[in-house]
């Protein structure tokens, strides 16, 4: 296998980072258009102050969470051909680790919005937690308890970037 050049693997940590937020911008933007029609559904008037300030909170994060898992398109675009990928993919992954954290707000924030109109309040509180607890399972404590199973992969020691791939 032939060895790939600095310039190869910043477009290879590029194309790997493009395919993953592809798969968070359809969850957050799936979410953020179902927040931006719950309003105009019946039985929104009957929600409580409480449940209105989780609403915008979970909006305001699902917005958040859209701008910033987007927001490597707009930077290409600003970039393009210029020569800067490695710029490029830093202020990619900076944005994508702030797009899940937008998005694990908005996603735990809706838990909350839904239970709290279905079930006591307790209830609510304490399913959010568990899903709060869940993705960060999934999106946190997983990845990073297994960043050493890779150690024999000469590839992701030498990454320029500092991004593990896979």
């Amino acid at each position: 296998m032939s060895k790939e050049t600095e310039k190869q693997r910043w477009q290879r940590n590029f194309a790997d980072l493009l395919q993953e937020l592809r798969v968070a911008q359809t969850g957050v933007q799936i979410l953020f258009a179902f927040l931006l029609t719950l309003p105009f559904s019946n039985g929104f008037d009957s929600t409580t102050p409480f449940q209105r300030d989780v609403y915008i909170i979970a909006l305001l994060a699902a917005a958040g969470a859209t701008a910033m898992i987007i927001s490597p398109v707009a930077f290409h675009r600003a970039l393009f051909r210029q020569g800067r990928k490695p710029e490029l993919v830093r202020f990619a992954h900076r944005m994508a680790s702030g797009g899940l954290a937008f998005m694990l707000v908005a996603m735990v924030s809706s838990v909350l919005l839904i239970t709290d109109f279905v079930l006591a309040r307790p209830i609510a509180f304490l399913l959010s937690a568990v899903t709060g607890l869940w993705f960060l399972t999934f999106w946190l404590v997983l990845p990073f308890s297994r960043r050493s199973w890779g150690d024999d992969d000469i590839d992701d020691e030498e990454d320029p970037s500092g991004l593990a791939n896979g």
